[in-house]
Parts: structure tokens; C-alpha cells; sequence
């Protein structure tokens, strides 16, 4: 039996063997075919081996007379084949028209990509990829390229000959890119996620964040803390300072929408959900001429555009809050991205969320009742939807659309005349925004982008204050509305003309009312701005450069404000570049801060708008030079800067002393170095940064006339060791050492004065004292696995300020007639010890 057995399988390996060889000699290369023929009919051909190189065909008829092989030949290769005489016959490249097929692919995930755009170079004509990947074009020129492209992904040029004559469609890989406008020239900077382009911006993937010391999820604004220049006096995400600048000198903007809100939790969190933010760049120098206002910085946040016709998702919870997203396709051409978030605040209480209340809430109205007599309920949530929407490859639609709340909700309980009379004070704070797209590819040269956005910005609340039986009611609102269309021409792979034009409105009301003494205020201001910008960029070998020019025209002030703009980069070899950015910028919002007229002491700040003479346009203008080396994972950087920002109001710095009662306009100047050392390895990424700045206001009506911004932070040393144990298991730890803040005193032996009927706080020099310095060290570590293949979960824990160090971050006086001297000093405190979690499940 077995003998039988492994007789029939010998005979099967037989005739696999043979059909084999059968198969395999149907084709043979066309180089090997003209030697034989040029034996077998005494003749010699001429032709260039470029254009024999495989092709592949089968043999002709070996009773073929040379007339009908010549005539084999010109049927099935793209070569022409013609006699010359008897003997010699010339090989020539034919232009002619083929049909071909392809399929193209993720290069990692091997899945087919549909809707990728296949363009023919120089011709307006093309087609797209189905459901499968896959592709045809008919009746094209064999000459003819093809341009490969889709959203996220590196292009490719491929040739139409190499597709032609194929066995089969031919795959075709692309490579996912993580930046689309500037080469990214430090794929991996501190950590996984982050990365460092050609143009100086550093970009955030939030898709493939790695870990940073106290982060338990890829928080945008915590995140770019850690970058140098960029600070947080207060520790607030809501108050990030950029060089030196208040934090309303960034531009936030999220999908192209400009956002007047950025953190939850009065400050503690970012507002925006990282999860379906996916890219986020930040710019401190040297911006597009695309973008106008942010004096200090550019951070713009960008979701997804990649339709992706997949059915994925997420979501997770942390000690504070819950959330989840969606990637839903409705169609080849149609689908959406849906994310919410809220927090459980106002229900469930967790050791986090103990300390970050006690931390907003500290020295307040809120803080100072006891449990007995009030309660506080206080929630966040934000949501966002995209719809994305292919016409066709050369035509898209995005919309989107976000909405951030945080809502406080405090009660007091309190007796009078032997009556039990309660009061509510309620907080909402809020911000609204929507933007749609029409991205246009006209040619393989020539690209539009029209889009028109909203934004609306609220805070709405009431305050009791028990002490003074007073009832106030505040409202601050911001609505801006723009239309823009930016059209971008590629002469080259190397030069790109950027042009465009903006229009642009912006209100902003300020309202508020009092019933005793009964008081109504309202201001309400418009004001419209046009821009017209162009740029060139131009990327070849070693050199990056961009050149550009925006003209801002305000219709209200009949005043033209005109910003260059550069950025050059040159790699003067493999390891070492140098950098030069240099920009004018302005904007027209502001923030007032205002520590008496306040909610409950907490919520200070209050948008307000250019009037260009009591409140005039904020301009800046920056310039910095660095260089940077890079070999061996290692890398350095090194930057010097300089800025200056005029129209600055006392009202808007946050000064804890009288200054802030006067309305005085000044500018702020800093100067500064910036520095920074990575190292990394496989399972090893550790880094050094260190800032040194010097940073002063000039007011003329003060004496003295310059003294210390109230940011000026002199030194900031931060380092960090990120350490991969396995592929799914990482550990991070790191610190912050720095310079305190900027404080006021009294002066001494003279701390109050009288001014008329009130005595107030009779303050020294202003910003002559410092607080001690800031030290904190924070810790998180992370672990992925998986349920399934396509489930997979990630658990992190992250725990802030390890050393449970009291960290003063700002400090003032009041005046307190049983205090000695009359005055007693405030001081606010850093976060404590405070251990977060957060587990998360995505498919």
C-alpha cells in the first residue's frame, strides 16, 4: 500500500514538474530571443539595451519566415522591428497606445487603498482606484508617467511601460507619510508621534504617540510643553507662553477653524480630543504667509482627511472623564468621523479629580464655604464630526464641526431673619466652530482650496456674593466668520507659488449687569479685515526655503499692515544645518484680565477687541538663527532669538498689583537661547533642553519706565529617559527645574494707602521680587495588547509632581486689617502628588 502510494506521488511531482517547465518556458527575455534569431536567419539587429530590458515574450513560431517573425514581434512588444536591408534590422521605442492595470497598496498593512488618485503627468485626465484598489486606463500613451497619490501617503511616479504586458496587474506600494507639506527631517524626535519638518515646525501625531513623563493619553497642549520656549507660568494648558507671550498670542486653530477656548477644567486639560486630532504643528517662527493673527505662535490642529472605507473606532476612560470616536463609511466617496468626550465630574469623585478641583478652586468663594452650606457641580464635554466626501480624484468636500462646554453649577445656603434663602451661581463657557472645504486639483501643476469657517465664543454666567447681597451677571461673546481661497501652482518638484486672498469679520460684546448698585455696561465692537498673500517655497538637495508676504487691510482704521515672512533651511552636510526665521505678524483679539470683576474668582479673562487707539493692533516682530546636528540617533539643537510685540495693554498682562488698574500701552522684548540634546535608540530615548531668556516691559507712563515681564522666566531645565522594557511595555520619567515667576510687594513699612474711601495696597516697584523656583517630577508608564487581531488596548498610568513638592506659581497681597502691616499675602499652588489612568480600546 505504501509502495502504491509513493509511486502515485512520484508520477504527481512529475507532472507538476513538467507543467512547470511548460509554464516557465512559454516566456523567455527578449535579449536572449534576438541572439537566437540572429543565428537562425543570419541577421543582426540594432537597438539599445534600455529598451530590451524585461520584456518578456513567448517564441515565435519556429517555422516563422523572418517576415512573419518580424511581424510577432511588432504585435507583442512595444518595439518597432524594421528591415533596413537583408541582413540588418533596427530596433526602435514606439509610441503607442496601451491599455494597463494596477493595484495599489499599503506597503505596511498590505491593504488595497481605494480612491487613490492616478493621474497622467502633463495631461488633465486620470482615474481613481475602486473598493479593491484596483485600476485601469485605456488607450494611453506608452511614453506616458503616472503620478500615484493619496491623502497621508508618499506619491510615486510610476511608467506606463512598466505596467504594460504584465502577466497580471501589477501591485503597487505606498508608503504612509506623516507630513504632506515639508519633508520631515527627524522622523522621531523625544519620543514616538513627534517629529521635527524642514521648515523648523514640530509636529504631533497623535495616532502614534508614544509616552511622556506624567501623560497618560497624547494631550495636544500638555504635550507641546515639553518642547523648549514653550512654557506655562501658571501651569495652565490655557495660559501656554511661547517665547515669552501671554497665551492669547497663540493661534489655535483646529481643522482651519481659529478657537477663542483651549482647556477644560479652567486650564488643566485640553478642550480638544486627541483621538481624532491626529496631527497637530506647532510654529513659533518663520509661519506661512497663510496664517495671520498669534503673535507668539501658530498651533494648528488638523483630524483626519483619508477616507479610509473602514469601519474603525475607539474609546476609553480616565479618572476624570470618558470618550469614544468613530470612522463610519457610508460609501465608496462618503464617510464620517464622530468623537464625544465628558467627564463624570459632577458624580463620581476620584483622588484627580480632588486635586484639580482644589487646584481651580483654590482661594475662592467656591474653596471658602464649607460642604454645609454649598455645593458645586461642575462637568465638561466636547464633540466633533468630519464629513469627507470624494466627487472625484481631482475634486473633495470637507465639513466639520466642534463644540466645547464647561459648566459649573455652585449653590449657597444661608439664613436670614431666621429664614433658609438659597442662591445659584451658574458658569457656562463655550466654543462653536464649523469650516468647510472644497479642495480642487485642476492639473497635475495647478491646486485650489476655498473653505469659509465660523466661530463662537461664549461665556455666560450669574454670581451671587453672599458678603454683599449683590447678583452680577457677565457675558462675553466672540463671533468671526471667514472666507478664504488659497491656490497653489507647482512649477517643479522643487518651486511652489502659494497665493491667496482672505475675508474676514469679528465681533466681540462684553455685557455686564448688577443690581446693587443697579449697573448695565455693554460694549460691543465689529471689525472687518481683508488680506491678500503669496509665498514661494523651494526644496532641492540640501536647501529649504520659503519666501512670503501677506498685506492685512482693516476697513474700520483705513490702515494697510504689510508682514514679510522667511524661513531658510541648509544642510551644510549629512549631520549638521542651519536655520533662519524671521516673521511680522499682528492680531486684533485680545484677552482683558481682570482680578476684581472675576467669576468667583476664577474665570479672569474676557476677550475684547481692537479699537486701534485705547486697545490698539498687537504687532510683532521675531527673528531667530539656529543650527542642528543629526547623526547616529543623535541629536542637537541650538537657537537664538529675538522679538519684539508692541500695543500690548497693563490690561492684559495679569499683573497682581496696581499697574493693572491703569490703562497704559507698552510693548514686551525678549531675548534668548534655546537648547536641546536627544538621544535615542531602539528601546533608549533620553533628552536635555535648556532656556535662558530675558524678557521686559516697557510702559512710559510707570517708573521705572522697563521692568520684568511678568513671564519672564530666566532658566528652564527640563530632561526626561523614555525606556521601552518589550514593544508593548514602556516607562517614562522626567523633570522640570525653572526660575519662579515675577511677584509684587508691598512697600515696606508703608503697605496701605488710602485712595479716596477705599484703603488699597500701596505696591512697590512692579515685578521686582521672584518666587522660589518651580521644581516638579512626573512619571507615566504604558502597556498594549491585544484581544483580537484587529481589538487591541492600552493601559497607562501617569503620576504628577512624584515629589509632592509645593510649587508657589504666583502670589499677591490684600489688604486685611488683622494681618500685620494690614496686608496678607495669597499665594497659589502647583498641582500635588496627583496619579492618573486612563485604558483605552480601539479597532
Amino acid at each position: 500500500m505504501n509502495s502504491k502510494i509513493l509511486l502515485l506521488f512520484s508520477v504527481f511531482l512529475f507532472f507538476v514538474n513538467s507543467q512547470f517547465a511548460q509554464d516557465s518556458s512559454k516566456k523567455v527575455a527578449l535579449s536572449s530571443l534576438l541572439v537566437d534569431l540572429e543565428k537562425q536567419y543570419n541577421i543582426k539587429f540594432s537597438y539599445s539595451d534600455a529598451d530590451v530590458t524585461e520584456v518578456f515574450l513567448e517564441k515565435p513560431n519556429a517555422n516563422f519566415s523572418l517576415s512573419e517573425v518580424l511581424q510577432f514581434l511588432n504585435e507583442n512588444t512595444f518595439l518597432q522591428f524594421k528591415t533596413l536591408d537583408n541582413r540588418y534590422v533596427t530596433v526602435s521605442f514606439l509610441d503607442k497606445k496601451i491599455n494597463i492595470c494596477g493595484v495599489i497598496l499599503d506597503a505596511k498593512t498590505k491593504t488595497p487603498l481605494s480612491l487613490c488618485s492616478i493621474k497622467i503627468i502633463n495631461i488633465n485626465t486620470g482615474t481613481t482606484t475602486n473598493f479593491n484598489g484596483e485600476f485601469t486606463l485605456n488607450t494611453i500613451s506608452l511614453n506616458a508617467s503616472l503620478l500615484v497619490s493619496f491623502i497621508g501617503y508618499s506619491s510615486q511616479i510610476i511608467k506606463a511601460k512598466d505596467l504594460y504586458l504584465q502577466p497580471k496587474c501589477k501591485e503597487i506600494f505606498l508608503v504612509e507619510s506623516s507630513e504632506q507639506l515639508s519633508e520631515i527631517s527627524i522622523a522621531k524626535f523625544l519620543t514616538t508621534g513627534l517629529q521635527k519638518s524642514e521648515d523648523g515646525s514640530t509636529i504631533l501625531n497623535t495616532e502614534k504617540f508614544g509616552i511622556l513623563p506624567g501623560l497618560i493619553e497624547p494631550d495636544i497642549l500638555k504635550t507641546i510643553k515639553i518642547l523648549p520656549g514653550i512654557e506655562s507660568a501658571s501651569e495652565s494648558i490655557s495660559n501656554i507662553n511661547v517665547r515669552g507671550g501671554t497665551n492669547d498670542q497663540n493661534l489655535m486653530l483646529w481643522d482651519g477653524i481659529k478657537m477663542y477656548h483651549t482647556g477644560h477644567f479652567f486650564g488643566l486639560i485640553s478642550a480638544y480630543n486627541p483621538y481624532l486630532t491626529n496631527k497637530v504643528t506647532v510654529t513659533k517662527n518663520g509661519t506661512s504667509s497663510l496664517f495671520s493673527d498669534g503673535v507668539s505662535s501658530t498651533i494648528n490642529m488638523q483630524t483626519s482627511n483619508r477616507i479610509t472605507n473602514k469601519f474603525s473606532g475607539g474609546g476609553g476612560f480616565n479618572l476624570l472623564s470618558t470618550d469614544a470616536f468613530v470612522n463610519i463609511p457610508v460609501s465608496e466617496k462618503l464617510e464620517l468621523h464622530i468623537s464625544g468626550r465628558r467627564s463624570f465630574t459632577d458624580f463620581l469623585i476620584t483622588p484627580t479629580f480632588t486635586n484639580y478641583f482644589n487646584r481651580s478652586f483654590q482661594d475662592n468663594s467656591v474653596s471658602s464655604n464649607t460642604v454645609n452650606d454649598s455645593s458645586t457641580d461642575f462637568y465638561f464635554y466636547d464633540y466633533s464630526f468630519k464629513v469627507l466626501y470624494d466627487i472625484n480624484y481631482n475634486h473633495s468636500i470637507r465639513a466639520s464641526f466642534i463644540g466645547i462646554t464647561n459648566h459649573l453649577n455652585y449653590e449657597e445656603a444661608y439664613t436670614s431673619n431666621n429664614t433658609t434663602i438659597e442662591e445659584n451661581s451658574v458658569f457656562k463657557q463655550e466654543n462653536l466652530g464649523g469650516i468647510i472645504n472644497w479642495n480642487a486639483d485642476w492639473n497635475s501643476k495647478f491646486s485650489t482650496n476655498i473653505s469659509a469657517f465660523v466661530s463662537d465664543y461664549n461665556i455666560d454666567a450669574s454670581d451671587y456674593n453672599k458678603d454683599t447681597d449683590q447678583f452680577q451677571t457677565q457675558f462675553n461673546n466672540v463671533l468671526e466668520t471667514e472666507f478664504k481661497v488659497a491656490s497653489k501652482y507647482e512649477f517643479s518638484d522643487t518651486f511652489h507659488f502659494l497665493n491667496g486672498l482672505v475675508f474676514n469679520e469679528i465681533g466681540v460684546r462684553n455685557t455686564t449687569t448688577v443690581n446693587a448698585p443697579t449697573f448695565s455696561k455693554t460694549v460691543k465692537n465689529v471689525l472687518l479685515k481683508s488680506a491678500l498673500f503669496s509665498e514661494v517655497e523651494y526644496k532641492k538637495n540640501n536647501t529649504y526655503a520659503r519666501f512670503g508676504l501677506r498685506v492685512n487691510y482693516f476697513d474700520k482704521f483705513n490702515e494697510f499692515v504689510v508682514e514679510p515672512r522667511i524661513n531658510i533651511s541648509q544642510k551644510l552636510n549629512n549631520q549638521i544645518s542651519l536655520k533662519l526665521e524671521a516673521e511680522f505678524k499682528n492680531q486684533t483679539t485680545t484677552q482683558k484680565v481682570d482680578f476684581q470683576d472675576n467669576f468667583l474668582g476664577i474665570e479672569k479673562r474676557r476677550w475684547i477687541l481692537s479699537d486701534n487707539k485705547n486697545i490698539p493692533i498687537v504687532k510683532s516682530k521675531q527673528i531667530s538663527l539656529g543650527t542642528t546636528y543629526a547623526a547616529n540617533k543623535f541629536y542637537a539643537d541650538i537657537t537664538g532669538f529675538y522679538k519684539k510685540v508692541d500695543g500690548i495693554t497693563a490690561a492684559n498682562q495679569g499683573f497682581y498689583n496696581n499697574i493693572q488698574q491703569f490703562n497704559s500701552v507698552g510693548n514686551y522684548e525678549v531675548k534668548g537661547v534655546e537648547f536641546l540634546i536627544n538621544k535615542k535608540n531602539k528601546i533608549i530615548s533620553t533628552w536635555l533642553s535648556y532656556s535662558y531668556a530675558v524678557n521686559n516691559y516697557t510702559f512710559d507712563i510707570f517708573n521705572p519706565e522697563t521692568f520684568p515681564n511678568s513671564l519672564d522666566i530666566s532658566h528652564s531645565v527640563s530632561a526626561a529617559f523614555n525606556y521601552s522594557f518589550y514593544d508593548n511595555f514602556k516607562i517614562s520619567i522626567g523633570g522640570i527645574l525653572r526660575s519662579g515667576n515675577p511677584y509684587t510687594k508691598p512697600v515696606q513699612g508703608n503697605e496701605t494707602i488710602q485712595d479716596g474711601n477705599r484703603t488699597i495696597v500701596n505696591y512697590s516697584n512692579p515685578n521686582s521680587e521672584r518666587l522660589e523656583n518651580f521644581f516638579r517630577i512626573d512619571a507615566s508608564a504604558s502597556y498594549n495588547f491585544n484581544f483580537t487581531e484587529a481589538v487591541n488596548a492600552i493601559l497607562r498610568v501617569g503620576f504628577t509632581n512624584l515629589t509632592d513638592k509645593q510649587n508657589t506659581i504666583n502670589s499677591y497681597y490684600i489688604v486685611d486689617e488683622n494681618s500685620a502691616n494690614n496686608v496678607r499675602r495669597i499665594d497659589n499652588y502647583s498641582l500635588p502628588f496627583t496619579p492618573n489612568l486612563s485604558f483605552r480600546v480601539q479597532f
